[in-house]
């Protein structure tokens, strides 16, 4: 039973933040179920099995608040269930002792990804308006479902990014077309599963307790992207993704550092840059706050300025 209540917990936590960011509920709770010794195969394939009730949820939701750009979907979403289809294929034939760290590779990058992405740069929000293109959308769906089936998660870290980078379409429909696509992604990645390795190593008991804290979440999720600072919680949950992925590989065979001083300070070095890294994106943020006040101070005293001359001038 406690096993059970964090599973639902990691599925609420993962949710919550993948509503309110667009990424990081496959990539989170892989790495958890990584963690605790699943088979890297199961593990995608349960992740993305109780991905498709939480999906349609978060979708609906997000559809609710009129975050929702459907040709966006349509566009990327198609194309990422092919690429989903064929990763978890791909995945299913892979040995355990190799899928693993192949596994923690994609997502110890995507994880970095993330916390420079969200660190660093922020939001870009200079282009929107302008069209997001076929060729575009499509090779990226294409990638993205490809990784987010092989990785347990990248759906969002790919497409997320890309897309706000882009600049051409605003953060919350951002969020909402990728979170309302990933249910055609988590829809073909767990069929490719089913048929390549039927029911084996899959706990539907697991894939419930997630189900039902990612549905917790979603509608909540769906709400806090209009209220969250999203910088912040890039910056938190790459690094989280990064410390639990290093800690993976560094106990593995590849690398066998486990139970070492090395281990340590390795892990030490990463949780310092990672409060590091949340430390500057709050600064960064408070930052943005004060400049738009400054700039809404600014427009306000020049039109306050120019409603006075206009009142001085005698009429004619």
């Amino acid at each position: 039973m406690p096993a059970l209540l964090l599973l639902a917990v990691v599925g609420f936590a993962a949710q919550l933040v993948d509503g309110a960011l667009g990424m990081a509920y496959g990539v989170t709770s892989t790495t958890l179920l990584l963690a605790i010794g699943t088979n890297p195969a199961a593990a995608s394939a349960t992740i993305h099995l109780s991905e498709i009730g939480t999906t349609l949820v978060s979708g609906f939701s997000h559809w609710r608040f009129g975050n929702v750009d459907w040709k966006v979907v349509l566009r990327i979403g198609v194309p990422g269930a092919i690429g989903a289809f064929v990763g978890a294929t791909v995945l299913s034939h892979l040995a355990t002792d190799t899928a693993k760290p192949v596994m923690s590779t994609i997502l110890l990058a995507l994880g970095v990804y993330i916390l420079i992405r969200f660190t660093l740069f922020g939001l870009r929000k200079d282009r929107l308006g302008l069209p997001l293109r076929k060729r575009f959308l499509a090779p990226l769906g294409l990638f993205a479902g490809f990784v987010d089936a092989t990785g347990g998660g990248g759906w969002g870290p790919v497409g997320t990014p890309a897309l706000l980078a882009s600049g051409r379409i605003e953060p919350r429909k951002v969020i909402g077309s990728i979170d309302t696509s990933e249910f055609l992604v988590a829809l073909a990645a767990s069929l490719g599963f089913l048929f390549a390795l039927g029911s084996q190593g899959v706990n539907p008991v697991w894939v419930a307790a997630l189900l039902i804290g990612g549905v917790l979440a979603a509608p909540l999720a769906a709400w806090l992207v209009r209220k969250i600072p999203a910088r912040i919680l890039g910056s938190a949950v790459g690094g989280l993704i990064v410390l639990t992925n290093v800690r993976t590989l560094i106990r593995g065979e590849w690398v066998g550092l486990a139970d070492t001083p090395a281990e340590g300070l390795i892990l030490g070095a990463i949780a310092i840059v990672w409060a590091g890294a949340i430390a500057w994106s709050v600064r960064a943020y408070r930052n943005e706050l004060a400049l738009e006040a400054a700039t809404v101070t600014a427009d306000d005293e020049a039109l306050l300025d120019v409603e006075t001359v206009g009142a001085a001038r005698p009429a004619s």
